[in-house]
């Protein structure tokens, strides 16, 4: 396996608008989901290194890598996914999907994550989940934060928690979380515009948040809007797949956004 390359965000990264997009994984394709839904799953491409490199060659430096087969089975599965594209690109990586364990959280590094991304473990188990960042660093972690009414929802949005979103987020950036991406599961892969009320109440309340945006973006516009919004990032996926978001247009908004 190889090592990681990247610890963390550069403060180039942290500190400016950052598009990144998303590459989900079954069966080692690239593939996506509506609202969580496997039985509504599309598949883009057969080889997932092939679009990172694509994304790459746009003048991105991010990818938000889903292993979907992992988060089924509560254990990282496409990790030879991870790893080929670690190794073949320079893409900053942070990967989730079925990190539970210690071997987990050490497969997804040794494969080349610079951060692993981490949603319900933090809800169900967070004793384990502070362990990781005290072994590892908080800037090692991307923590998900799916959100339906303001309240947290985990298990592929079927559990539904009483935990309100901002002070969920607080209570881990007190041990030093930086970086969180918020999901309306009501907006994900509908193309509906992004959720930024919410975004915008969360900021409100923990200004210093570096906060990444995620679902509903459908076009360049959303984009625009979440950046004059004061979030720190977007997460695109179906957007691009769909064509509704070019590479051509990411690359001008990058260019033009250094």
């Amino acid at each position: 396996m190889s090592k990681p390359t990247h610890a963390g965000l550069s403060k180039k990264t942290a500190s400016t608008f950052t598009i990144i997009p998303a590459i989900d994984v079954i069966d080692g394709k690239c593939v996506r989901l509506t609202q969580g839904d496997y039985s509504k799953l599309t598949i883009y491409h057969e080889h997932p290194l092939y679009i990172a490199k694509q994304f790459e060659d746009a003048g991105l430096h991010r990818l938000h890598l889903v292993d979907l087969d992992g988060a089924k089975a509560g254990a990282v599965q496409n990790w030879k996914v991870l790893e080929a594209i670690a190794t073949k690109t320079n893409l900053v990586i942070d990967f989730g999907g079925g990190i539970k364990s210690d071997k987990d959280v050490d497969i997804v590094f040794n494969s080349g994550a610079a951060l692993a991304t981490v949603g319900s473990i933090a809800v169900k188990n967070k004793p384990l989940f502070v362990s990781w960042l005290q072994q590892y660093g908080s800037d090692r972690f991307f923590l998900g934060a799916d959100v339906k009414e303001e309240k947290i929802t985990i298990g592929g949005w079927l559990e539904e928690t009483d935990l309100k979103v901002a002070d969920f987020i607080e209570s881990y950036m007190q041990l030093g979380v930086k970086q969180v991406f918020c999901t309306d599961v009501s907006k994900d892969g509908k193309l509906e515009g992004p959720a930024i009320d919410l975004y915008q109440q969360i900021l409100k309340k923990l200004p210093a948040l570096q906060l990444v945006a995620s679902g509903g973006v459908a076009v360049i516009d959303d984009v625009i809007a979440l950046k004059q919004a004061g979030l720190s990032g977007v997460i695109i996926g179906k957007a691009i797949y769909e064509n509704k978001i070019t590479l051509k247009q990411l690359t001008a908004f990058v260019e033009n956004n250094q």
